[in-house]
C-alpha cells in the first residue's frame, strides 16, 4: 500500500476506533493511532492466522489495533 493511501487508511481507522472507545483527539493524533493500530492489528491477526487483502480488510485491521492500543494505553495510565 501506498504512504498516501497508508495515512487515508490510518486517518479513517484511528476515527473510527476514536468513535467506538470514546477517545477525544485531533486528526493526527487518530492517524497516528490508525498507523500504529494498523501495525498492532496485523501482528495480532497473524498470530491468529488471518491476513488483510483488501482496503475493507485494513481498515478492520487498522481498527482493531487502535482499538488495542486504546484500551493498553488506558490501562497503563490508571
Amino acid at each position: 500500500m501506498g504512504l498516501i493511501a497508508g495515512i487515508i487508511v490510518g486517518a479513517i481507522s484511528g476515527c473510527i476506533a476514536g468513535a467506538i472507545m470514546d477517545s477525544k483527539g485531533g486528526l493526527l493524533r487518530n492517524i497516528l493511532l490508525g498507523l500504529v493500530g494498523g501495525f498492532v492489528g496485523s501482528f495480532l491477526f497473524r498470530i491468529i492466522g488471518f491476513h488483510a487483502s483488501s482496503i475493507i480488510g485494513s481498515i478492520i485491521t487498522s481498527v482493531v489495533g487502535a482499538c488495542v492500543v486504546i484500551f493498553v494505553g488506558r490501562k497503563l495510565m490508571k
